[in-house]
């Protein structure tokens, strides 16, 4: 980001105090087109360039004729430049700029103040101590409202930051794009909603730097996504094998298999216990059913999908190992098949390349061992992906798709997926996207958004309480066609 702005400040021959303005009005439309701006307004400002945007957010606010009050953490530090020339315009309006130099001196902060946090963004490097934490706390303890900007103060952008003290804000309004710590779990107790404010910069910069990770787009996936052709017939679209189920868990099988035929494979079989039969019979009509005590042919199926509630018995650990010894194509490792490869370490070494195995974080550190954190477990994911030429999909509410030393945050779904069943239906769509013959990337990604997006657009029937992953398979073809509508079908 500091890059950026520097290459924005150089392309576009503004001045940094002019692309710091550019910055605080964003904050301070978005703030007026909120209906935030009539309510008491406190700003508390570091004396880096976060406080430079705090001052200049005050200044613009008092132009509109909304009252604001300003607190400046007079702990030693020595202004920047873009800092001091925002106080000398500042003072040309008002005179409620408050110094604090102690404890003594927080103000008094009432349940009706919006309070904004300018302390620090996202340049901070050790955590807060001294009087930046007393003051923090006291924020904390007493606000009922807190807009950070850019990034809440005391939170590190791209490393952890557990047990430190950081702000607890209802808004981050960050600049230009996600940073890193928005998008780890860990974190949500402290940026609440993440609103990205675009202010300009040089979009040259964006295409041309190489990044290891990147937020998926509609734009992005509506270029994966391959339309079908007007002469194509079932063999065009592959033949799916799933080894998915068992008894008391068929429910995971048809959601899988569902799943997968929604997601438009031309043929699907499902390997299932022979007794099972009569459940995938009766509740999917276009699946074909094999017994899977029966070693099947792996030679004559597009793909593989396996997992979904299988269970971790002995025969089940040997049939996941045959499958692996046999299978020369990518496919894709779920729930139970992932619990045996665990298990059994050595098996790790005999998945096909480009494999797709979709574990959610516990599943995960299981596999490749037990993280202390959400970055060191992406890391470790970024590591895994390119030991083993694999693709791993880590579950969460930013689904990150990792392939070849690069990851991807997806950015569709919601808190209504967080239910059992979810990733058996994720294991169909990829696999049934891997059999019409999708990269094993593009099939993840686009898997994954798809998945996601279907459950979004639930929501204009369900609750995030009620929806259920039947809706959200019976929802992949809205989905669809709305990538579709992207892409100009």
């Amino acid at each position: 980001m500091q890059h950026w702005d520097a290459f924005t400040i150089k392309h576009q021959q503004i001045s940094s105090l002019d692309l710091m303005e550019r910055a605080s009005g964003a904050c301070t439309d978005w703030m007026i087109n909120h209906g935030l701006s009539s309510q008491s307004i406190k700003i508390f400002c570091g004396k880096g360039n976060n406080g430079g945007d705090g001052l200049a957010i005050a200044r613009q606010l008092l132009q509109t004729g909304t009252s604001a009050t300003v607190y400046i953490a007079e702990f030693g530090a020595t202004g920047t430049l873009d800092f001091q020339q925002n106080l000398t315009r500042l003072r040309l309006l008002t005179t409620d700029i408050y110094y604090l130099q102690s404890a003594e001196q927080f103000p008094l902060i009432n349940e009706e103040d919006i309070i904004i946090d300018a302390l620090f963004g996202f340049g901070l490097n050790r955590p807060l101590t001294g009087l930046y934490q007393q003051l923090v706390d006291h924020i904390n303890d007493n606000a009922k409202q807190v807009i950070a900007i850019d990034v809440p103060s005391g939170l590190f952008t791209d490393e952890p930051s557990k047990g430190y003290t950081i702000i607890k804000a209802t808004y981050t309004l960050t600049f230009q794009s996600l940073k890193l710590c928005f998008l780890a779990a860990e974190n949500a107790e402290y940026f609440g909603e993440v609103v990205v404010l675009p202010i300009g910069l040089e979009k040259q910069y964006e295409a041309e730097e190489e990044a290891i990770y990147e937020v998926v787009n509609e734009e992005m996936i509506a270029n994966l996504y391959k339309p079908r052709q007007a002469f194509s017939h079932k063999g065009t679209y592959g033949h799916a094998l799933l080894i998915v189920g068992n008894t008391g868990k068929m429910g995971a099988a048809v959601m899988c298999a569902k799943a997968c035929l929604r997601s438009g494979v031309g043929l699907l079989t499902c390997a299932v216990p022979q007794e099972e039969f009569v459940v995938l019979q009766t509740t999917i009509a276009e699946a074909m059913v094999t017994n899977r005590n029966e070693a099947p042919e792996v030679s004559k199926y597009s793909t593989i999908g396996m997992g979904p509630g299988l269970g971790t018995a002995e025969e089940m650990a040997a049939l996941v190992q045959n499958i692996l010894e046999e299978c020369k194509q990518p496919l894709l490792l779920d729930a139970d098949a992932l619990n045996i490869i665990a298990k059994y370490q050595d098996l790790l070494t005999l998945l096909p390349q480009q494999s797709v195995i979709t574990p959610h974080p516990k599943e995960f550190d299981r596999l490749f061992g037990k993280s202390s954190n959400d970055f060191e477990r992406m890391q470790k994911a970024i590591t895994a992906a390119v030991k083993y030429n694999i693709i791993i999909v880590l579950k969460g509410h930013y689904t990150l798709i990792v392939c070849e030393g690069k990851g991807y945050f997806n950015t569709t779904g919601n808190a209504g997926m967080a239910t059992g069943g979810s990733g058996d239906a994720l294991s169909g769509i990829i696999t049934a996207l891997l059999a019409q013959h999708y990269p094993p990337l593009h099939a993840a990604m686009l898997g994954v958004y798809v998945h996601g997006l279907s459950g979004d657009l639930c929501l204009d029937e369900q609750s995030y309480e009620s929806l259920l992953p039947t809706d959200v398979i019976d929802g992949l073809g809205k989905a669809f066609k709305h990538i579709g509508k992207r892409k100009g079908i």
